[in-house]
This record gives C-alpha cells, sequence and structure tokens, in this order.
C-alpha cells in the first residue's frame, strides 16, 4: 500500500525551505514501510547524519504535518506515529497484540461513510478510521 511519496518535491511545492537534515528526515520518511515514531525516525536518520538531534526530527516532523506532507497517527499506544500524506485515502486496522498496523481500501465502506455523512447532512470532506483488534485465530 506504501507508494514512495517524494516529500522533497512536496515541501518544494508548498514553499518550505529544505535543509540538509529536513532532506535526510524527508529521504527516511518517504523510504518508510512501517509508521515510524519520532525515536524510530531520530534513530533511522541519525544512522545517516549523526548530527540529525531528536528535538530537529520534532520539530521537522511538526513542520511536515501542518504543511499536511505528513500524516500523524494514533494507534492507541501512547506514541504519534507518522507516515507520509498518502495521495490515496487508507484506513488502518492494527493488531493490539503486536502494534501491527495493517492498511486496506475498502470502496463498500467508503460510499457507506459518504451516505451515513449525507443522512445527517453533511457533505464528507475527508475521514480517518482506525479498527483495532486481535488475531481472530488466537482467540479462545
Amino acid at each position: 500500500m506504501h507508494q514512495n511519496i517524494d516529500l522533497e518535491a512536496l515541501c518544494a511545492e508548498r514553499g518550505l525551505r529544505i535543509t540538509e537534515q529536513r532532506r535526510v528526515i524527508a529521504r527516511v520518511v518517504s523510504e518508510s514501510e512501517d509508521h515510524p515514531d519520532v525515536e524510530a525516525l531520530h534513530a533511522r536518520a541519525s544512522a545517516v547524519d549523526p548530527r540529525i538531534s531528536i528535538a530537529t526530527v520534532y520539530r521537522t516532523v511538526r513542520l511536515f504535518e501542518e504543511a499536511g506532507i505528513l500524516d500523524r497517527h494514533d494507534f492507541g499506544d501512547g506514541r504519534a506515529r507518522y507516515e507520509a500524506a498518502p495521495e490515496a485515502h487508507h484506513d488502518h486496522l492494527i493488531d493490539v497484540e503486536t502494534g501491527k498496523v495493517i492498511e486496506f481500501v475498502d470502496p463498500e465502506l467508503e460510499a457507506l461513510q459518504r451516505q451515513i455523512a449525507e443522512r445527517l447532512g453533511y457533505r464528507l470532506v475527508d475521514h480517518r478510521m482506525e479498527l483495532y483488534g486481535v488475531r481472530a485465530d488466537r482467540e479462545g
């Protein structure tokens, strides 16, 4: 599901000054197949450039989030996790035992959400859905 989004190009498009450290952080986020938190992003970025501090990572993800090029998620484990803002909408299923995050798209569900908004007198402009579960074969 993860498409490698060119965060550097998005920064330029949104008028964000791209420093070398921001470029490294943008690249790390773009290449992430998971939903890393700030500590994971810092570990990956500082492996490329040891001068990158955790404070720089915090500031950069906040800046990227405000510019709409990064999505912040709270999957209930108390840590904010990040991913490049997807061009295509997707939802998340979180395994509460392992923390694994599964991305999915369901056209019927999307249609139902629009219908519910319309029934309530609204036009849906955005939404976020997170499902939390345990593996069915692990119960009992």
